[in-house]
């Protein structure tokens, strides 16, 4: 009877930590979403700033994208389990 009740606090020990985990990683989302929206604002202003000084952000990831893809020819990744 005594083992039963020990199991049966530690599951309700348990439940109550997943919980309180659940709580505290929901509200440290909600504050990863804010600095999320704030680096996307500053972004913007950025990014509107360049094109009012005429700089073509377009065509330069394009020409990065371009240096990515031959660096990938060039040296093309190994599978994660030869790392290993």
């Amino acid at each position: 009877m005594a083992k039963k009740k020990e199991q049966e606090a530690s599951k309700d020990e348990q439940v109550g930590f997943h919980k309180g985990a659940l709580s505290t990683l929901a509200k440290e989302r909600q504050e990863m979403m804010k600095i999320l929206g704030i680096v996307e604002q500053l972004m913007q202003m950025h990014i509107k700033a360049l094109k009012e000084l005429g700089v073509d952000l377009e065509a330069d990831a394009k020409d990065l994208q371009k240096k990515i893809d031959k660096a990938k020819k060039e040296n093309p990744e190994k599978p994660i389990e030869d790392l290993l």
